[in-house]
């Protein structure tokens, strides 16, 4: 090979594994790497924040099953990006970070900017790691989209000394590893089918990384045939046909009660692909790891996490997408279909809408999007009390149609979106925010603008915190302190960054917004005036006069 500099091997590391792009914001810290793209021609996404920039990437590992990147510079930039790369960490989601780093001769001297990035990502990455000789960054590069992709899935974050980057080397590029094959055998499969054969309440359980449509079809023709309900873990609803007669539903924050009881009743929990966290168990209550009361059947790709909080009954090493294609080859025994039919009309008499108050509600606007929107159109938000609306009310009838953090991360929403109109920018994209979520990274407002990307954000705005504040009256009632909010009008806002804007004060004027903001062929903010009292889909608060 040719000398050139560590800069340029990066980037063409990057290639050799197929990156498409690349988020950022600048750092002198990595001039060589940047140099290294532009030689190359891989776009970079330049951001507003590096929070933004590592959400990006993460969104963009969600919806290609392969690491995004993102480009930090040190110091500050990296615990910025460090939201992120929590996100990916409790997502499951393959991302890289590759963050700046002080000169190697610097070292241990609290030079401009200096962090251990080994300690400081060492419990949110799943490997963190600094290159000091740029003969390896090859080596390096490898490893680290492999360590992202394998098992369960999850960040990696590469430090880069300026030095090391901008020295010159001449080496040989290595190709991607192959990838772990981990087949789901035929005694496994007879095995779970088993189990779920002798059960009186089964219930599956749906969730984690490499999903495919596939997978979430061949779980839809499973359950349906072995009349099995299926709930999803928190935010995975994308795992299955939603209209599917054996979906149930999801067991999220302000999950619906009544699936809440029929996973307390079950004597047969099949866990796929899910961590089965306190979200999912509704604070461990739901199934208690001391006493589980049921048996549990778990499938996860990462070998040590099936028994690590809940004793498995059947413990077993595979991805999702491979054991349900294994089950769904099975012939279905006979089995009454009642337990599964109650399931899908509870979840049925959860979605009729119960009516908040003020011109403007969450339940018609989720509704006229669950029967407008193409079902290929992506949906993405944050974290609040506005994300219950749509988990509520909304049906997604397609895998990769979700963006949305398990790990519950404010502002979230908005950059996912931008990530998901620049991958796929003939799909619809709508990102649903609250007013404080939105305000966290609406600053990236300028990236989309920049980039070209066009997804339509609609911003509930009720002028508060509202998941804080329902917590607040709930323990403090009537004694609030922090939770209110002072907005800006987010209409002129986005029109001032250059793209479209207005304001939805009545229901009747949904519609026609959402069309001019569709037909706008740029990035779109529709506001909604909500009523201070809306709080969540199952309360509101009293008229409050001045509070």
């Amino acid at each position: 090979m040719t000398r050139r500099h560590g800069g340029l091997v990066l980037a063409e590391m990057l290639a050799a594994h197929g990156v498409e792009r690349v988020f950022s914001v600048p750092g002198e810290s990595f001039l060589a790497a940047l140099d290294g793209l532009h030689e190359l021609g891989i776009p970079n996404i330049v951001c507003r924040h590096e929070g933004g920039a590592a959400m990006m990437a993460e969104a963009t590992g969600k919806l290609t099953g392969r690491p995004g990147v993102a480009f930090v510079t040190r110091g500050p930039g990296a615990t910025n990006a460090s939201a992120g790369v929590h996100v990916a960490r409790q997502d499951s989601t393959p991302m890289i970070v590759f963050v700046g780093q002080i000169p190697r001769r610097h070292r241990d001297r609290e030079a401009f900017q200096e962090v251990d990035f080994r300690a400081m990502f060492a419990p949110l990455a799943k490997w963190a790691a600094e290159i000091d000789d740029t003969d390896r960054i090859p080596e390096y590069v490898m490893r680290a989209f492999h360590v992202a992709s394998s098992g369960r899935p999850g960040p990696v974050v590469l430090a880069l000394p300026e030095d090391m980057l901008s020295a010159d080397c001449a080496a040989p590029l290595l190709a991607p590893t192959a990838p772990v094959r981990q087949p789901f055998p035929q005694d496994a499969a007879e095995a779970v089918a088993a189990a779920l054969a002798e059960a009186e309440r089964p219930i599956i359980i749906a969730g984690g990384p490499g999903w495919s449509q596939r997978a979430a079809e061949d779980l839809a023709r499973f359950a349906e045939s072995w009349r099995v309900p299926v709930a999803v873990s928190f935010r995975r609803q994308d795992h299955i046909d939603n209209d599917s007669p054996a979906y149930a539903g999801d067991l999220g924050v302000g999950a619906n009660p009544k699936l809440a009881e029929r996973l307390r009743a079950a004597d047969c929990v099949l866990a796929l692909g899910t961590r089965l966290g306190d979200i999912v168990t509704g604070g461990y209550r739901l199934i208690d790891p001391a006493g589980p009361g049921k048996r549990i059947l778990h499938i996860h790709p990462d070998p040590d996490l099936p028994g690590s909080v809940f004793r498995a009954d059947l413990a077993i090493a595979a991805p999702a997408a491979e054991a349900i294609a294994a089950l769904a080859a099975l012939n279905a025994p006979s089995r009454d279909p009642a337990w599964m039919r109650a399931a899908r009309a509870d979840y049925e008499a959860w979605q009729e809408p119960r009516r908040t108050p003020g011109r403007v509600r969450m339940e018609e606007v989720v509704g006229w999007l669950r029967n407008n929107l193409p079902e290929d159109a992506i949906l993405t938000n944050g974290a609040g009390n506005y994300a219950a609306w749509l988990h509520r009310y909304h049906r997604f009838r397609r895998y990769g149609t979700q963006l949305a953090p398990t790990s519950g991360s404010m502002g979230y929403g908005f950059p996912a979106a931008i990530a998901a109109a620049l991958h796929d920018p003939g799909r619809q994209v709508v990102c649903l925010a609250g007013d404080g979520c939105f305000q966290m990274t609406l600053n990236e407002l300028s990236t989309a603008r920049q980039h070209g990307a066009a997804p339509i954000v609609i911003v509930a705005n009720n002028g508060r915190y509202g998941t804080i504040r329902m917590h607040q009256e709930r323990h403090y009632p009537g004694r609030v302190s922090g939770t209110d909010l002072a907005n800006p009008d987010f209409a002129a806002l986005a029109r001032a960054y250059g793209g479209h804007g207005e304001v939805v004060e009545d229901d009747a004027e949904f519609p026609a917004a959402f069309a001019r903001a569709a037909a706008a062929g740029t990035v779109a903010v529709i506001e909604l005036r909500l009523d201070a009292r809306v709080l969540s889909t199952a309360a509101d608060l009293p008229d409050l006069k001045g509070g």
